[in-house]
């Protein structure tokens, strides 16, 4: 009996410092700014130009794989404009439990027209594998797939120049969604975000005061305030011709527009159909006379 609690309790303290592994995520927010912001569609996508052509991503729908990985799945439009139908596209992308690229698929819906690419995965048994590893299998992975998606575009002789390049917009988002997934790091079981501070940092209430510093008051000029001198004759007066006697200036201000009265319009009330038809026919009338005396 004893030995077996002896086991199982070592079990326990062997499981219990084991580290746990840490979970794989993508970052919403980093995509977001990356694309120019969710700022379309209420909050829940993000508008772009890529090539002159006009697109739009939504935000990613992320579920957990059995694996301990995630799956992404992510929308992208092509606006076509007023009075015409928008293309759509979707991009799948499969991340292991360490960040790891493992398959992307892609497809695009252009007017009941739907272009589906490959499954193209990672591992070393499909025919669509990818060898190098890490970044440059992320990149490779993302080259056969916009590869297969221009190919079979071109068998459908597209040539509107925003269908043409929306493979090219789903490489766009492919390469922002691998830069956004993260990977939190790995922590012991029981162990808090607390626990990784820095060994030895004082808090702020342990830290010593500096004394504030003195402020230097002026001192006051003991100089004596220098007097006015008076005004010297010819400054702000003038001699007066028929007198000969010393006569001040009058003080001149500067011309201030806002200040300047304004002489009101006067109201010109609205003329009847009457009048008007009468001031014509005044007119006409004087015109009238006036041919008449040419003709003379």
């Amino acid at each position: 009996m004893f030995p077996r609690m002896k086991c199982h309790l070592a079990s326990l303290i062997l499981l219990s410092a084991l580290p746990v592994m840490g979970a794989v995520e993508i970052d919403v927010d980093v995509l977001g700014e990356s694309l120019g912001g969710w700022k379309a569609r209420k909050g829940k996508a993000s508008e772009y130009e890529l090539s002159d052509s006009l697109y739009r991503t939504y935000q990613p729908e992320v579920s957990p794989s059995p694996d301990g990985g995630i799956f992404v799945s992510i929308r992208i439009d092509h606006v076509r404009g007023f009075m015409a139908s928008d293309d759509f596209a979707s991009l799948e992308l499969s991340f292991a439990a360490d960040g790891t690229l493992v398959t992307a698929q892609s497809s695009l819906a252009l007017q009941g027209r739907t272009i589906s690419s490959e499954l193209i995965k990672g591992g070393a048994s499909a025919s669509t594998s990818v060898a190098a590893p890490y970044v440059d299998k992320a990149v490779k992975i993302g080259t056969d797939l916009v590869a297969d998606l221009s190919s079979k575009l071109l068998r459908e002789k597209i040539v509107e120049p925003g269908r043409v390049s929306f493979p090219a917009a789903v490489r766009h988002n492919y390469n922002l969604i691998y830069k956004a997934v993260r990977v939190k790091p790995d922590r012991k079981e029981g162990e808090t975000s607390d626990s990784n501070q820095i060994e030895g940092a004082k808090p702020p209430t342990s830290l010593s005061e500096k004394p504030a510093p003195k402020v230097v008051k002026a001192k006051p000029d003991d100089s004596p305030a220098k007097k006015e001198e008076p005004p010297k004759p010819g400054e702000k007066t003038v001699i007066d011709s028929t007198t000969k006697k010393e006569v001040p200036l009058p003080e001149i201000k500067a011309y201030n527009a806002s200040l300047a009265p304004r002489t009101p319009l006067p109201v010109q009330k609205p003329q009847s159909e009457r009048a008007i038809l009468m001031e014509a026919g005044r007119d006409a009338l004087r015109i009238a006379k006036d041919v008449i005396k040419e003709e003379k």
